[in-house]
């Protein structure tokens, strides 16, 4: 038995069984406080270190050349939609409605004269066989499709004014059911309503692809039918396959500082 240990006993003598074995504890005690505690690392070996950094940098030059390939993959299919484009465009019409402005009034407005003037112009040109007839209709009925929306506008309480157009105009890419049309000029029947400085609605008005609810949008066979006919095989095997646009943004030199660090 160590020195303190004896000490702690000899003062033991004399003294009742219950005051040596609480003396006794208190020794046990003193001494175990007295034991350097274990010290507690949690540092990664040096050669663990290098492997976590090296697989950082591997992983680094992965998403890199991932994201290479992704982009080089995105151009490819932008010049593909880019050569077909026009002559696709040569063969559809599309419609597009603007708003007098971005209150909600006005957007509800807009959809209330869109849905209108479909329900009234899909009968009219869906049995047409090209773009030429469908344009010949459309000439023959833009009074009536003026009067239609100035009409649906007054029942609203509002004193809008309506142009009506047929021309050419931009349309950035956009999805009908399973069909997405590349982006680029179309001719189209535009109808303004007062200022036309909201936020627009557009459709493929030929072969009619036009839906009142878009959320669970359907092409029908007709249409399918409608566009095989119309459209080379090229064309139509790249309206089929259904894109969406893709936004990429990697901060690359943060994200190699901390896969470094």
């Amino acid at each position: 038995m160590k020195l303190h240990e004896t000490t702690f006993l000899t003062t033991t003598i004399g003294a009742s069984p219950s005051d040596t074995e609480k003396v006794t504890r208190a020794a046990l005690i003193h001494q175990a406080s007295r034991q350097p505690e274990a010290e507690i690392t949690t540092d990664l070996p040096l050669h663990n270190k290098k492997s976590h950094r090296k697989f950082n940098v591997l992983l680094f030059f992965f998403i890199l050349f991932f994201t290479g390939a992704l982009a080089l993959l995105i151009r490819v299919d932008a010049i593909s939609d880019k050569n077909l484009q026009p002559g696709i465009a040569e063969k559809i019409l599309r419609f597009h409605v603007l708003a007098n402005s971005d209150s909600k009034e006005d957007q509800s407005l807009k959809l209330l004269v869109k849905d209108t003037l479909v329900n009234y112009l899909t009968p009219l040109v869906k049995d047409a066989a090209d773009i030429q007839q469908v344009e010949s209709i459309i000439c023959g009925h833009l009074s009536d499709i003026k009067a239609l929306a100035e009409s649906t506008i007054r029942q609203e309480g509002y004193s809008y004014p309506v142009t009506i157009t047929l021309e050419e105009t931009y349309f950035p890419l956009k999805i009908y059911g399973k069909f997405s049309f590349p982006p680029g000029y179309y001719q189209a029947l535009r109808v303004k309503i007062g200022k036309a400085e909201g936020q627009n609605w557009w459709c493929v008005m030929f072969p009619p692809l036009c839906f009142v609810d878009e959320t669970y949008a359907i092409v029908d066979e007709n249409s399918e039918d409608k566009l095989l006919q119309l459209l080379s095989t090229e064309e139509y095997e790249e309206l089929a396959q259904k894109k969406v646009p893709v936004k990429i943004r990697f901060k690359l030199l943060d994200k190699l500082k901390e896969l470094l660090s």
